[in-house]
């Protein structure tokens, strides 16, 4: 796996029961995956050499994150190293105006776009879209909100284009509710769908994962699988492929796209008879694919960001006590204000009440005692979907 941060940490885990001898490409040996790994190998992704030296004996070759230069993966490909995704689905992961362009070519429902080149542009598309605001986004890089920015005004619009980077211009989409659902195919042409989640985001970060979405009506759940499916057999993906979609007048939109392990599929560990980590081997190494089906009525998955300096050890200890049943996942990185350093997991029937505690467990481990003053917001209910039923059947694909 090229990439050492937490993806990799975690599908190293998931490969020890496998048998699979696991390897990372990492930046340095502080990296998440980097201190679990023992064959790590220290060396840049952006350097075609230190790849070609890398994947040398590999059966398989993935990715924790869609940085590899095009360029660098088209060579590696020429060499015939096995790539899972290779570089012609992994194109439509880097590049959001190359995957809004094939996606709406194939009929797959996505907010308006345009490219962005100037303001002029983006004026015009205001005129013919929504109004304002309008939503600016780097065609390449960018995650947890970084690279998208809400613009309300021409200024604030021109003021993005003073970075100088390539960008699109999309629809504000009032939605009712962000949700993922996770798909996944192997070389042969197998393939697998984890059931629909919602994501609860603050702040462009993903803090809660509810699987499966509350209250989204089955028709829509059906479609929603059923669409990132047949994506994955578009695109030609081998491996994970995660839809992050908007629900929006009771119609699913594809918002953006992932082909590796996903932050919305960290509940999968202990609340799916296969995890996603799993699963992603399986289906790279072109192994038989896992049981997707959820192991309790519910999983909510909360993430653990960093805040406050202090005793880590501490907090868990508080944490594991006050609660034993919470499945508790650090990375090993270092606190910054913001960053995801791990995550929490609650598992049963009462999703009003694995909410409370896993958000709870989170907050604690973020700020330790002053986990309620600091971020109350944090241990308190968010509003699911909807009431059953109420967003009507939709249409399947």
């Amino acid at each position: 796996m090229v990439g050492g941060g937490q993806l990799a940490r975690m599908t190293c885990q998931a490969a020890i029961p496998l048998g699979v001898r696991f390897r990372v490409l990492a930046d340095s040996p502080a990296d998440s995956a980097a201190q679990v790994c023992a064959a790590t190998t220290v060396g840049d992704y952006r350097s075609l050499a230190d790849l070609q030296d890398f994947a040398a004996g590999c059966d398989a070759v993935t990715f924790d994150h869609e940085h590899v230069p095009a360029g660098h993966l088209q060579a590696l490909e020429r060499a015939s190293v096995p790539l899972h995704p290779g570089p012609a689905a992994l194109h439509h992961a880097q590049d959001k105006l190359a995957m809004r362009r094939h996606l709406t070519g194939l009929g797959v429902p996505c907010p308006r776009f345009a490219p962005a080149p100037g303001l002029p542009e983006i004026i015009d598309f205001k005129e013919m879209s929504r109004g304002w605001p309008v939503v600016l986004k780097a065609t390449r890089g960018g995650y947890d909100g970084k690279g998208v920015w809400v613009c309300e005004t021409p200024g604030q619009a021109a003021e993005v284009l003073g970075y100088g980077i390539d960008l699109m211009v999309e629809e504000h989409v009032p939605f009712e509710a962000e949700l993922a659902v996770l798909a996944v195919r192997s070389p042969f042409g197998q393939g697998a769908v984890y059931p629909v989640v919602q994501t609860v985001q603050r702040d462009g970060i993903c803090r809660e994962v509810l699987a499966p979405a509350p209250g989204l009506a089955p028709s829509l759940a059906r479609e929603a699988e059923a669409l990132a499916l047949r994506m994955a057999g578009e695109l030609g993906v081998t491996g994970l492929l995660a839809v992050e979609l908007f629900l929006a007048d009771g119609r699913l939109l594809v918002n953006e796209l992932a082909m590796r392990p996903h932050n919305c599929g960290h509940w999968t560990i202990e609340g799916a008879r296969t995890s996603q980590f799993e699963q992603h081997l399986r289906a790279v190494l072109d192994l038989p694919l896992g049981v997707t089906a959820m192991a309790a009525p519910h999983a909510v998955m909360a993430n653990v960001l960093g805040g406050s300096d202090g005793d880590m050890l501490g907090r868990l200890h508080h944490v594991l006590a006050a609660d034993p049943a919470l499945r508790v996942h650090l990375y090993g990185k270092a606190m910054r204000p913001g960053r995801k350093i791990g995550h929490v997991t609650a598992l049963g029937p009462d999703l009003a009440g694995l909410r409370r505690r896993a958000q709870a467990g989170a907050a604690y481990l973020r700020w330790g005692e002053a986990a309620a003053e600091a971020e109350p917001a944090d241990i308190e209910p968010v509003p699911a979907v909807s009431p059953a039923g109420k967003l009507g059947e939709g249409t399947r694909t």
